[in-house]
């Protein structure tokens, strides 16, 4: 293993920190619909758990509802039951097979709670960032000592990862506040 091997790795993990962290601030949900909020739901089909979107078209009705369409006749009433017991506080409502999930509105005080769990998970996704410069440079002390690199290679790579640390951070720091920003308009 190179210090290119080490920077490479850590862009990677990095970035797929930062998608990770992306998709867990997609499904927090703010004041509008979006049909990837009911991504994380699952439904019993024949006996297995599946995600919603495996067995239903889910889009939006308008700005303020999801529309959920099961595939087959019998699916309803459990999709129902399932979006209910979700924990996202959404009440589906039947109309035949469609099923329409209205978006309630955000209280101030709900907003405020939502802030507080997108900044924590913002933080968790930051401690991953920081695992992550840890293991690199522990892998470049390594090649220390065992004097595949010198000193000044030790110390350059040390840098590089920091800078990049710092950068993802940063993109972590901006992405939060958007999500702030987004769940505060109302």
């Amino acid at each position: 293993m190179s210090i290119a091997d080490i920077k490479k790795t850590l862009e990677q993990k990095a970035a797929r920190s930062i998608e990770a962290f992306k998709s867990d601030l997609q499904k927090i949900r703010t004041g509008r619909a979006h049909p990837g909020l009911l991504d994380q739901v699952q439904v019993e089909y024949y006996g297995a758990m599946v995600p919603i979107s495996q067995v239903a078209n889910v889009s939006l009705l308008d700005a303020r509802t999801i529309s959920v369409q099961p595939w087959e006749k019998g699916l309803g009433p459990k999709i129902e039951k399932a979006i209910r017991d979700s924990g996202l506080g959404l009440n589906p409502a039947a109309q035949g097979d469609l099923l329409r999930v209205p978006m309630p509105a955000l209280t101030e005080e709900r907003r405020k709670d939502l802030t507080k769990i997108v900044r924590s998970t913002g933080e968790d996704a930051k401690v991953a960032v920081r695992n992550l410069r840890r293991d690199a440079n522990e892998q470049a002390k390594k090649l220390l000592k065992d004097k595949e690199i010198t000193e000044d290679d030790e110390r350059r790579s040390l840098d590089e990862v920091q800078k990049l640390t710092d950068r993802t951070i940063a993109e972590i720091d901006h992405l939060v506040q958007g999500k702030e920003a987004e769940i505060l308009a109302v």
